[in-house]
């Protein structure tokens, strides 16, 4: 099936998902230099967090009560990628974040 502009709607949203991946893995700092965040690398817990962020519609499984705080990517998780010294896991473990 086409849309307006003609572009696969499968194609579009995979090409939307790499736009998105491509963002979360490379977040500029302010000196322009960028930290590389990556999704857990034991695929067994990446996507058993990711099967419960769909059925919890994007809202952490880890925490209890749907918040804008506990919404993937949440915020504890967003400032501590804000100092440029944390090494390590969000809460749940789905990214890690390198120095």
């Amino acid at each position: 099936m086409k849309t307006k502009l003609g572009y696969n709607k499968t194609v579009y949203a995979c090409f939307l998902g790499y736009i998105v991946q491509a963002a979360v893995n490379n977040l500029f700092l302010r000196n322009g230099d960028y930290m590389k965040i990556v999704e857990n690398p034991d695929k067994k817990i990446a996507d058993k967090i990711k099967e419960g962020l769909k059925k919890n519609d994007g809202y952490c499984p880890c925490r209890i009560g749907k918040s804008e705080k506990n919404k993937c990517m949440c915020e504890e998780f967003k400032k501590q990628i804000a100092d440029e010294n944390f090494e390590g896991f969000c809460h749940c473990m789905l990214y890690y974040k390198y120095k």
